[in-house]
């Protein structure tokens, strides 16, 4: 098979599990177990240089040669270009999608990730000030988001590669200590995501061993 995933069950490496299903590619999954500090492994590394999952590698790259792919949004892109699908080749719709899709690198990713991080401390003092803080970022960009779907059914216009980034972390909204029902916009966005087949598949996709 050509593409392998290296990946465990997170936002980040769910995303590319939607993806890869709604682009119709078949590939095998390569659990690196983060709970167990695999993604240190020296075999990784020389896939993933920062340490981090989902990285991919693909036998049949550009010119027929093994390319292998870190970070999340370099993936979605990555097979995007590769399949012709879900990223417009131009214009003002491969604008759109690129903007959402950093919009979730670069700040719907990390917040709630530090929500995530902050909510599991047990000592109340170390939790106040950071979970107060990343919470409210965290809701404020959910306010952006459902700006943002009042007016679009998708975030580029079209379903692309930046619907998938953001679905992988608004799948964790429970985590965020999030009800979508405050957000109505993207509660609608997320349950149609949510119903597609392909979607479904995505997060079947065994992320974990056993």
């Amino acid at each position: 098979m050509a593409l392998t995933l290296f990946a465990f069950d997170t936002p980040n490496a769910r995303k590319i599990t939607v993806a890869l299903e709604e682009m119709g590619l078949p590939f095998a999954v390569q659990v690196v177990d983060i709970t167990q500090k695999e993604q240190f492994d020296p075999a990784f590394l020389k896939i993933s240089p920062n340490n981090k999952i989902p990285a991919l590698v693909d036998t049949e790259g550009p010119d027929g040669q093994t390319q292998t792919v870190f970070e999340s949004g370099a993936i979605l892109i990555y097979l995007a270009e590769k399949t012709g699908k879900f990223l417009p080749a131009q214009g003002a719709g491969r604008v759109a999608a690129l903007e959402w899709l950093m919009f979730q690198m670069g700040g719907f990713g990390p917040a709630p990730g530090q929500v995530h991080h902050y909510a599991g401390l047990s000592n109340e003092a170390d939790k106040r000030y950071g979970f107060e803080r990343f919470m409210a970022e965290t809701l404020r960009l959910y306010g952006v988001m459902d700006r943002r779907l009042a007016a679009k059914e998708f975030f580029a216009g079209e379903l692309s590669i930046a619907d998938f980034a953001i679905l992988g972390w608004v799948w964790r909204h429970p985590r965020h200590q999030v009800d979508l029902q405050q957000f109505p916009h993207v509660q609608l966005w997320y349950q149609a995501l949510m119903a597609r087949p392909a979607v479904q598949k995505g997060f079947a996709v065994a992320l974990r061993r056993d």
